[in-house]
């Protein structure tokens, strides 16, 4: 009896190692980059404002590994800092922002497994406010994946506070669901928010009515057309939420023999965000 519970202590210690060390792994940040004068595009328009790139469910450093690198690749954009936070709401840094050009920010959560989005709402807000409160940030692009996104349209609209400090300019989600009541059925029409039984949903309706958007908003909403994860009417439902500011430029894609996990690396749709976020004319 003694060696088997030796035996399974050993077992459940290496286990736990072993998710440990992964866990650290995934963790490890893309190295940041620097874009040079020289290296301009002449179709690409430098900007000092940020990017910040926030990974869906369980989400690491390989969420954006390729997207970021056809970027940096193509010289449109550099990666400059990275940002952690754990489930208690502290936040670490590493890297800097100072303004630099087409600047790219990587969210990563220290742990991201939860049943929820809810407690990523809340840590994705505490990232929100560090950018503002010790980086000066109040203008800032946004790429988000998934759960992502879901976390991000949460954590913004629930604080008047971070309304009135960070000003949207353009918002690309992929594949991010807002309205998960829906099945793979149902067909979007107008009017389908009367019938959500999403509680979350109706936040965010009531939401979406109160804020006063304080900047031009540009919003693309890019959905896979073979994304078995979210079902494209709960990704569909965002122009529901958008549609109470006619001021908010929105626009949805479907791509075609795409699913969840392409939606941030095939190139057709890096090419889209690329002119999406830095494009001329």
């Amino acid at each position: 009896m003694r060696r088997l519970l030796k035996g399974s202590a050993a077992i459940i210690s290496i286990s736990l190692i072993l998710v440990l060390v992964i866990q650290f792994v995934v963790l490890l940040p893309q190295s940041n980059s620097s874009l040079k004068p020289d290296d301009y595009r002449l179709d690409t328009y430098y900007s000092k404002t940020p990017t910040i790139m926030i990974p869906g469910w369980g989400g690491n450093t390989t969420t954006y590994h390729r997207m970021m690198n056809y970027f940096e690749k193509n010289n449109y954009a550099q990666k400059v800092m990275t940002v952690w936070v754990s489930p208690t709401g502290t936040v670490k840094t590493s890297g800097n922002y100072t303004h630099q050009r087409n600047a790219l920010i990587q969210v990563l959560y220290n742990w991201d497994y939860n049943a929820t989005y809810h407690p990523e709402v809340h840590e994705l807000t505490r990232i929100l406010q560090v950018l503002h409160d010790h980086y000066h940030i109040n203008k800032m692009n946004v790429i988000a994946h998934s759960y992502g996104g879901t976390e991000f349209i949460h954590a913004y609209m629930g604080s008047k506070q971070l309304q009135r400090q960070i000003q949207l300019r353009n918002i690309i989600f992929l594949g991010v669901p807002v309205e998960e009541s829906f099945g793979v059925k149902v067909k979007f029409v107008p009017n389908l928010n009367r019938k959500s039984k999403d509680r979350n949903f109706h936040q965010l309706e009531a939401q979406m009515k109160n804020w006063k958007p304080n900047s031009t908003v540009k919003i693309l909403n890019i959905m896979g057309g073979t994304d078995d994860e979210v079902p494209r009417i709960q990704s569909e439902m965002l122009q529901t939420l958008v549609n109470v500011h006619p001021e908010i430029q929105y626009q949805q894609v479907i791509v075609p023999k795409t699913n969840h996990f392409q939606l941030h690396n095939r190139t057709v749709i890096l090419k889209r965000v690329a002119k999406m976020l830095w494009g001329k004319g």
